[in-house]
């Protein structure tokens, strides 16, 4: 795990930092929820809400504490290689430096939240269960790296899916807003100080479309653009 984390590639190009954009109106997401930090006891239910595992204990669903800026990150192609609908984990490998992200962020006071679109249920090439398995493995593995996600969502559907149940036009789906939104519903978030951070423009969009910043940066480079946002926020509030 080590050897990964410190295999950060050099980046020819800087990410792309987009404006923020008018909230959308809220409509009731239809969202597969799964929360945590250790993604441990997934929901197989496919409305929207969290679980919590024994070590998130009622913090899980946000309750308790204190407002905080988030940072909501896209899975495939953010935090790891983007093969096309990666559901195995021996498919599953981490851009260099993106756990080093992670725990920079949970240790700065950010909450980190992963929102991700899973149409790969929705055409028939793996089920939920896939994806279940696959966020507790990230879990350990960002727990042995001293990191967290505090919650995520994902969305199963796609409006031209061959299985019935999810082919469906949601308003999870990005650039839709419904997973961040519902994020922010139980978590205590500062909006006008989070961030989308993906590697596409449904990712920005996404992010404009909940009222908050959203950046797009290239594969491979999360760890040099959460720098930069760490330092722009130490320079904007300099310790007393």
């Amino acid at each position: 795990m080590q050897d990964r984390i410190d295999r950060l590639q050099s980046v020819q190009h800087g990410p792309q930092l987009l404006s923020r954009g008018k909230p959308a109106a809220q409509r009731q997401a239809h969202l597969t929820a799964v929360a945590v930090q250790a993604f441990g006891h997934p929901s197989n239910q496919r409305a929207a809400r969290s679980s919590s595992d024994s070590t998130a204990s009622e913090n899980a669903s946000g309750r308790g504490l204190y407002r905080r800026p988030a940072v909501f990150l896209d899975r495939d192609g953010t935090l790891n290689h983007d093969i096309g609908y990666v559901h195995r984990i021996a498919d599953f490998r981490w851009f260099p430096g993106a756990v080093n992200a992670i725990r920079r962020l949970n240790e700065s006071g950010y909450f980190v939240f992963i929102v991700t679109n899973q149409s790969g249920v929705a055409r028939g090439i793996y089920d939920e269960t896939a994806i279940h398995d696959l966020h507790r493995w990230m879990g350990e593995e960002l727990r042995a790296a001293g990191a967290h996600i505090d919650d995520m969502r994902y969305c199963p559907h796609h409006p031209q899916g061959t299985v019935a149940a999810y082919r469906v036009a949601c308003s999870c789906r990005k650039p839709a807003a419904g997973m961040l939104l519902d994020l922010m519903s139980v978590w205590p978030v500062i909006r006008e100080a989070s961030i989308m951070i993906g590697d596409k423009e449904s990712d920005a969009a996404a992010g404009r479309a909940a009222g908050i910043a959203s950046a797009i940066v290239p594969a491979g480079s999360l760890e040099d653009f959460v720098g930069q946002l760490l330092s722009r926020r130490q320079a904007a509030c300099p310790p007393a």
